[in-house]
């Protein structure tokens, strides 16, 4: 006797017609009919009673599907039971994280983490500041990376890199002829910014350091991300400020780095978790991106 009879004669006893049986079962009116009969030849008792007219449940078939209906709970019970201590076994990591983590951070933690904690699942999220605040307070994230630190005495937030900032201009552009580049030769070029609120830290720092040298370009705002700002520049005469980490990832023939006279300021990219989390998998994450960028989190 397998489970599958115990359903086929629930079915039956349920819809008292064959027919519907087997179309609610997704099989045909004779196998299903077969099917009775073999479990009823099994146990050596006839639970239904069949006519042309109609079916009915015998007295022995009204106790077989009592029972039957609690054999067939407990063992879906038992395959939930199972499943909950599986994946009791299998943390969950939820991370918030901004572009600069996905380049910088994971390709030298993930691999490392996955080695040593092969039970921890990562779900990764690309969200913006505020709504990874957010997300942590909450408890829908275990720990974000952003560029800001939270000021909020249930996070706890570490600095794990710099962001260093270089000008990206076209090849053809007359700057791209000097090595570095004189801060009053920005006065009037074409700039281009994201106006996405995700680079919005990037774009006060670059626009405080203008205001610091009293230098004051032409600035457009319009683009949605980096690889939108790389697009425009190519294009044409303009040109933008941004993290030097992407220039090992463009190298395109038409686009050229370039550093200032003077440094630009640089971008901290903070990890943040909420001091009380019971989730253990936050822990030993920590302690890989400790170990791996030489951290001090006490």
């Amino acid at each position: 006797m397998e489970l599958r009879h115990l359903r086929y004669f629930i079915t039956v006893a349920e819809e008292l017609n064959f027919s519907k049986a087997a179309l609610k079962l997704y099989t045909a009116q004779p196998s299903l009919s077969q099917q009775i009969k073999d479990l009823e030849d099994e146990i050596g008792v006839k639970l239904l009673n069949r006519t042309k007219r109609k079916v009915e449940l015998t007295e022995e078939g009204a106790i077989f599907l009592e029972q039957a209906r609690l054999t067939i709970a407990q063992a879906e019970k038992a395959v939930r039971l199972a499943r909950e201590a599986h994946l009791s076994k299998q943390q969950i990591l939820k991370i918030g994280f901004i572009t600069t983590a996905e380049v910088r951070v994971f390709p030298k933690i993930l691999p490392n983490l996955r080695m040593l904690y092969p039970n921890i699942k990562v779900d990764l999220q690309i969200l913006n500041g505020n709504d990874q605040y957010r997300a942590l307070k909450k408890g829908d994230l275990d720990i974000v990376f952003s560029r800001q630190s939270f000021d909020d005495p249930e996070i706890a937030n570490f600095v794990v890199l710099q962001d260093t900032l270089a000008l990206f201009l076209a090849k053809q552009h007359p700057l791209a002829a000097l090595e570095t580049i004189p801060l009053q030769a920005l006065n009037d070029v074409n700039l281009i910014m994201s106006k996405a609120s995700a680079y919005g830290i990037m774009n006060q720092a670059i626009l405080a350091f203008f205001k610091q040298h009293n230098i004051q370009p032409h600035i457009e705002e319009k683009t949605e991300n980096m690889v939108e700002n790389i697009a425009e520049i190519e294009q044409g005469m303009s040109c933008s400020i941004l993290p030097q980490y992407l220039d090992p990832f463009i190298k395109l023939d038409h686009v050229a780095v370039r550093q200032l006279e003077c440094d630009l300021p640089t971008l901290d990219l903070y990890v943040s978790h909420r001091k009380h989390n019971n989730n253990a998998a936050v822990e030993k994450f920590l302690s890989v991106l400790a170990q791996q960028f030489d951290l001090a989190m006490n």
